[in-house]
Order: C-alpha cells, then sequence, then structure tokens
C-alpha cells in the first residue's frame, strides 16, 4: 500500500527540527562534546514531533529561496535563543570561577578537552552541579517546553520581531553578572576577611611562617563555604530556568 506525505506538514516539520538542533548546538550540557553530533539531530527531530501541532497550520514558501531564508531565520533564531539560555545558565559556572579566584584555586586551572576552554575547578563543579539539580529537579524539562511553546507565539514561516531583540540580551548579560556576583559574593567577603585576618596575625606574630598557615586555613575555608553554599543553589536554578522562559518568550514576540 502505497504511503503518501504531505509536502508542507513535512517541511515544517525539518524546519521545526532546524530550530531546535540549533539551540541545542549552544546550550549546554548538549553543546559538550561528549554528546554526539547525531543525538543532537534525533533529539531534535523527536522534539520536532512535539511541536508539530503548531507547526502543521503555518504557511511556509516552498520555494527554493524562500525555503533558504526559512531555515537561515530558524537557524538564528534557534542560535540567540540558545546564546541567552548558555548565558544565564552559565552565571553558576562564573560564579565558581570567582570562587576560585579568591579562595586561591585559580592556580589549579587546566584545559576542559569537552568544553574546549580553560576551566577552573569550582567553576566546572558548579557547572556540573547545576546542570545535576537541573536534571534531577526536572528544569530541563521546563526550559524545552519553554522551546518547544515559541513555535506558537513564533511560527516557523513567520518572520522574527528584531525591535526587542537587543533589550533582551543586554538584560541576560546584565542578569549574567548580577547571578554571578549574587552568588559568589558572601563567599567572597569571608575569604577577603580571611585574608585581612592572616594579615594581621602576620603583623602581630612575625615569626610565624605566613605561608604555611595561610593556603591550609584558605583551602580549609574554602570547601566550607562552599560546602554550606550548597543549599542556595536550587533557588538560584529556579529563578534562572524563570529568568530563561522569560527570555525566550520576549525574542519570540510572546
Amino acid at each position: 500500500m502505497p504511503i503518501s506525505i504531505a509536502g508542507e506538514p513535512l517541511i515544517g516539520f525539518l524546519l521545526a527540527s532546524v530550530r531546535i538542533v540549533s539551540w541545542l548546538v549552544v546550550v549546554p550540557p548538549f553543546s559538550s562534546r561528549s554528546m554526539p553530533t547525531m543525538v543532537k539531530v534525533v533529539l531534535s527531530l523527536g522534539l520536532a514531533f512535539a511541536a508539530a501541532p503548531a507547526v502543521a497550520d503555518t504557511v511556509i514558501a516552498t520555494d527554493t529561496i524562500g525555503l533558504i531564508t526559512t531555515a537561515f531565520i530558524q537557524v538564528a533564531i534557534g542560535l540567540t535563543m540558545g546564546f541567552v539560555t548558555s548565558l544565564l545558565f552559565g552565571a553558576v559556572a562564573a560564579a565558581g570561577s570567582l570562587v576560585d579566584v579568591f579562595g586561591g584555586f585559580s592556580l589549579a586551572q587546566g584545559f576542559d578537552p569537552l568544553g574546549m576552554n580553560s576551566s577552573t575547578v569550582f567553576g566546572t563543579f558548579h557547572q556540573g552541579l547545576a546542570t545535576a539539580l537541573l536534571f534531577v529537579s526536572g528544569g530541563y524539562l521546563v526550559v524545552i517546553g519553554g522551546l518547544l511553546k515559541t513555535f506558537s507565539v513564533l511560527p516557523v514561516g513567520a518572520m522574527p520581531d528584531l525591535s526587542g531583540a537587543e533589550d533582551v540580551v543586554t538584560t541576560a548579560f546584565v542578569m549574567f553578572f548580577v547571578t554571578a556576583v549574587q552568588i559568589a559574593l558572601p563567599l567572597v567577603a569571608v575569604l577577603f576577611i580571611a585574608d585581612l585576618g592572616l594579615a594581621l596575625l602576620t603583623k602581630v606574630a612575625p615569626q610565624l611562617n605566613a605561608l604555611s598557615v595561610m593556603f591550609p586555613a584558605k583551602i580549609a575555608l574554602t570547601l566550607l563555604v562552599v560546602g554550606m553554599s550548597f543549599a542556595l543553589l536550587p533557588d538560584v536554578l529556579r529563578n534562572i530556568v524563570d529568568l530563561t522562559l522569560e527570555a525566550m518568550a520576549a525574542l519570540a514576540g510572546g
């Protein structure tokens, strides 16, 4: 028995998968080299099925120039949304990097072959911990659901409104720095006060070898304050997920 497939719904499905795979290429942990490209493609095709009802009724240009233009627009939309998402979630790793700088762990900075960048101890640890909490709490389903909802607000064949894109990206940068500083500021303040205390200790007792006391004390204090900050990460991730949904909705024009 012959099977016939309508052309326009199939084109809309493929274009929806293009937007999704462009988002996956940028957003960690899907952007890591540990996840094969074929897995990203298959995952994008599977997620495109969930967006199929919103894509089925869209009007798409079927000529060559129109298809190329629409595909390019979908790639740009996916990359922009993915960049904003990765920027917001990168605030946790940036906070860990700030702790590394003031805690002295930045000396152990190394090259991450999966992320293709230099990484510090607590920067990598915070990023992995945030990713684990995101999957355990189900927050990744909320973020992916927000991505799929953009097909209802911004259909595949529609032209995006770029008037507010600059404000959204600028706000994402601001929230990236603000969130990173808010997470790391209490830890940095404690470590700074510890440095002042050790400096005063060397003045009070010059015969004491400051280096033999400073490094073990700062390592122990850093591990203590970082361990105490773990309880704050779930609320931070919840706020980041909400900001990510708002950013994607704003980029889609919703």
